[in-house]
């Protein structure tokens, strides 16, 4: 039998593996408390760069742009208003849009011969291959022999044109427009096919003239009167023509009615009832409606042919 030890030695080994025990405790507790390490990560490279790329990518699909609309392709149309001016008058005012061109005729009697022996191709009536076309027509200006301007028509200069009259200008294209000869007309490199003049100018800057409002000095009228059939043209900023008519109105009436729809110039045509005439289809070779009301002339004179010059409105 061992010999009993000392209680102090029993004390002190006691204590020691007390002590062992508390230590292997609180490393334990340590352990079961500090997180994991994250696990290295997996790259083919180093650095930044390396790291991202061996993240998983996720994008979002952006919907693929729907194309721009295609604009519609412009068809050739008339657009008619009725105007009342301040007086009471009413105006019928046409303008012509999309893609159409202008074409002068000659008249059997005015110009007449002079124009025929120059050996212009569009006479006193709408020729078949233009009425499969024909859109509208209107009447032109005075008989040349009043002096109220000249007359070129597809590069025959029948009556020398005048410098300062409003002129209704025609390039090879069928192109038309309104400008003062002689003042930024024609224009440079212009190709002047042909020209309508009568007296000055009836709109100007999208204004009437001062001149509009002094009926004796747009022509002599049946009976002396202000107020008979009259008519005009003028042009937009879009550069489209508008056709001016009525068979009782005054010049300023005709340039009001302009102005009002947007003319930014425009001049006189043709007065007195036996001329003044506006005929349009619906659409391109349709049947012809006379738009003026009350105008003498038939919707189909200009097919039979006519004895004054006129403007035929084409598609194209």
């Amino acid at each position: 039998m061992p010999p009993s030890q000392p209680p102090f030695m029993l004390f002190l080994v006691r204590s020691i593996i007390v002590a062992g025990a508390l230590v292997s405790l609180a490393v334990l507790a340590t352990a079961c408390t500090v997180a994991p390490a994250a696990p290295p990560a997996v790259s083919s490279g180093t650095g930044a760069g390396a790291a991202a790329s061996a993240r998983p990518l996720t994008t979002t699909a952006k919907p693929a742009p729907k194309p721009a609309p295609k604009p519609k392709p412009a068809t050739p149309h008339v657009t008619i208003w009725r105007v009342r001016t301040a007086d009471g008058v009413v105006v019928t005012v046409a303008a012509f849009r999309g893609p159409v061109r202008y074409v002068l005729h000659n008249g059997s009697s005015d110009p007449g011969y002079a124009a025929a022996i120059a050996g212009v191709k569009a006479g006193p009536a709408v020729g078949s291959a233009e009425r499969r076309q024909l859109l509208a027509a209107f009447n032109g200006g005075f008989k040349l022999g009043v002096g109220a301007g000249g007359y070129e028509q597809e590069g025959h200069v029948i009556s020398p044109l005048l410098r300062g009259y409003a002129s209704l200008i025609i390039d090879r294209s069928g192109r038309a427009r309104i400008a003062l000869w002689g003042y930024g007309a024609p224009g440079p490199g212009e190709a002047v096919y042909s020209v309508r003049q009568n007296l000055q100018l009836l709109v100007e800057h999208g204004q009437p003239t001062p001149a509009a409002y002094d009926w004796y000095a747009w022509g002599a009228t049946l009976g002396g009167g202000e107020y008979v059939a009259r008519s005009a043209v003028g042009e937009d900023a879009a550069g489209d023509l508008l056709f001016a008519g009525s068979m009782s109105a005054s010049p300023e009436d005709l340039a009001q009615a302009l102005a009002e729809r947007g003319a930014r110039i425009g001049m006189e045509l043709d007065i007195n009832p036996e001329w003044v005439q506006l005929d349009v289809a619906a659409k391109p070779g349709g049947s012809l409606t006379a738009e003026v009301p009350g105008q003498y002339r038939p919707a189909d004179q200009y097919l039979w042919g006519w004895s004054r010059d006129f403007f035929a409105v084409l598609a194209g």
